[in-house]
């Protein structure tokens, strides 16, 4: 899947499995010989991915005979449920893959194994991505793939306008106002400001100095949170963004050149050659994510693989994992699907130098930053989600839509 991932929260889920111990971190495994590794590993997997890793473990048991991979593709709008059901009733495969804004919940659940210290190096990884994993000091399963965000425009506008790519924040208002008022596009850039509208947020608050959560509390309410919405909302508030686009007119309207640049992952660059047809890619670039008064960090999502704690070929499971990881497995992976890779190593593969486009997510990625992997991040999101759609439609100002996100997510908790 190309996008960051939000789940369903399941309520009873808590309840229905047994919880870690609250006192410490969960030990992690090292007893875990891969001499042993045999028999079936049963795996469930989501969205494209999930379609074409049946296939692409081929491979993988060809080099390690008697052990086989039967993947279970499921799509992402029941697989949440699905896996806490599983969860809930003991009936868990081998491994899954999971949405890395699901990790808090999962994990507290206690049906996720430690991450064996012996088989998977930590260092090898970029440090958002095994963040996502990393809960109350316990790791949990591997990064698999990685989705991070960046600038997309319309170079040939930009040329005409007579601008350059922007790399700061007043930089990128002067820039899509100058796409607009020059360059003849009817918006400067396209914002999300429903679903997912935190994911365009979460950069712009780490970007100005500011957190979502510290010390075990939501950090909603702060004066860097009130920088970053009132980044956010002047788009819409100054006619460059707007909250009336049709559904779904957009890509075209960027292929059209009516909006001259977004924010959006690396599956954007497949998709806009696709829906621009040829000679297309020639009229947009890629650009670091403009910087704020504390830099350019972006959002990290993507996936992790995990192994459950009943899984009946542990050994089998876990070996599938390293190979998952390799870094040359992970760049041919990349080939495959345009996932990419978690493990800093493959960037060096020339399938990822290749792009100087995909280049600018592979730096992107060195800071970039997770949500918190906490229980109850996902209801803490649609929170967020709500009121800054209030933001965007001009309905509350950006220091109303950071109390209102801080009373109620205090409500609610981190669930730790």
């Amino acid at each position: 899947m190309k996008r960051f991932v939000i789940g369903l929260t399941a309520l009873g889920l808590l309840a229905a499995a047994c919880g870690r111990d609250a006192a410490g971190p969960a030990e992690q495994a090292t007893d875990v010989d891969l001499n042993k590794a045999s028999g079936e590993v049963t795996v469930w997997a989501m969205g494209a991915e999930g379609e074409a890793l049946g296939a692409f473990a081929k491979e993988f048991e060809a080099a390690n005979p008697g052990v086989t991979v039967k993947v279970t593709p499921l799509g992402w709008d029941v697989a949440h449920d699905k896996i806490t059901a599983a969860i809930a009733g003991n009936a868990t495969p081998d491994v899954s893959m999971l949405g890395s804004t699901w990790m808090g919940e999962m994990a507290k659940t206690g049906a996720l194994e430690p991450t064996p210290g012996n088989l998977i190096d930590r260092a090898a990884f970029f440090p958002g991505a095994w963040a996502t994993g990393e809960v109350d000091g316990t790791a949990y399963g591997v990064p698999w793939y990685v989705e991070t965000r960046a600038f997309y425009y319309r170079t040939d506008l930009a040329e005409k306008a007579g601008v350059q790519a922007p790399a700061t924040w007043d930089e990128v208002t002067s820039f899509v106002q100058a796409l607009k008022d020059r360059a003849g596009a009817g918006l400067g850039v396209e914002q999300n400001f429903k679903q997912g509208s935190w994911q365009e947020v979460a950069p712009l608050v780490w970007q100005a100095g500011g957190d979502i959560a510290a010390d075990g509390k939501w950090t909603l309410d702060t004066p860097e949170m009130v920088t970053a919405l009132t980044h956010y909302a002047s788009f819409f508030k100054d006619g460059l963004a707007a909250t009336d686009q049709p559904t779904g007119a957009f890509p075209q309207t960027f292929v059209k050149g009516e909006v001259g640049a977004f924010y959006s992952g690396p599956w954007m660059i497949s998709t806009m050659e696709k829906e621009g047809g040829d000679g297309f890619a020639e009229k947009f670039a890629v650009a670091p994510y403009p910087k704020g008064s504390a830099g350019g960090t972006s959002l990290i999502g993507g996936s992790n693989m995990v192994v459950f704690k009943n899984a009946r070929n542990r050994e089998a499971a876990w070996k599938f994992l390293q190979w998952l990881t390799d870094p040359k497995v992970q760049a041919k992976w990349f080939g495959q699907v345009a996932a990419l890779p978690s493990v800093q190593a493959a960037w060096q593969e020339p399938a990822l130098t290749a792009d100087e486009r995909v280049k600018v997510f592979g730096e992107q990625l060195k800071d970039a930053r997770s949500a918190p992997a906490v229980p109850t991040w996902e209801q803490v999101a649609k929170v967020m989600e709500t009121e800054i759609e209030k933001l965007a439609l001009g309905k509350q100002t950006a220091q109303e839509a950071a109390k209102a996100m801080q009373a109620q997510a205090e409500a609610i908790g981190t669930g730790a």
